[in-house]
């Protein structure tokens, strides 16, 4: 299978790097199969990113955690990722809150809106995909390929 890894920097080594901020599936090395969501990861600041491509080859012996579809586990899991809770799991995949379902998600822990609400306001949205790496096991089953230069449009 092969992933995609938007980024400001060419990453030949994938790492799994503590961020500033909780993300979907914790801390982790971010890819996914969606080349043009790749290259809005790259370009989200609006200037020159990189896409960088990765051969990806499973290894059955690693801990997996894979959500088909967006599911009251799958929202439970990333409310308890992004609230600091950390899981044993090697590699994570599903679908990504982007930001506006984050704001949904974050209405959602604040309490402004109901579990029903959400799924409503998230039925519409287009599909997504991620992949997590959270170990350096997990790491090892990328292979870089190669990187691509893309360009941000904001001035």
């Amino acid at each position: 299978m092969i992933l995609y890894h938007g980024s400001a920097d060419i990453v030949e080594y994938p790492e799994v790097r503590k961020a500033k901020y909780n993300k979907d599936f914790y801390y982790g090395f971010y890819c996914t199969q969606y080349l043009k969501q790749a290259e809005r990861w790259a370009t989200r600041y609006g200037k020159k990113g990189y896409i960088n491509k990765y051969e990806y080859i499973s290894n059955p012996d690693l801990n997996c955690l894979v959500f088909e579809k967006m599911t009251e586990e799958w929202l439970d899991f990333i409310v308890a990722c992004r609230q600091g809770i950390s899981h044993q799991y090697d590699i994570v995949e599903g679908p990504m809150a982007d930001d506006t379902i984050y704001n949904y998600i974050q209405n959602f822990i604040d309490g402004k809106i109901s579990r029903e609400a959400f799924w409503e306001l998230v039925k519409f949205k287009y599909p997504t995909h991620q992949i997590s790496f959270h170990s350096i096991s997990a790491l090892d089953t990328l292979k870089f390929i190669g990187s691509e230069a893309v360009y941000g449009n904001k001035k």
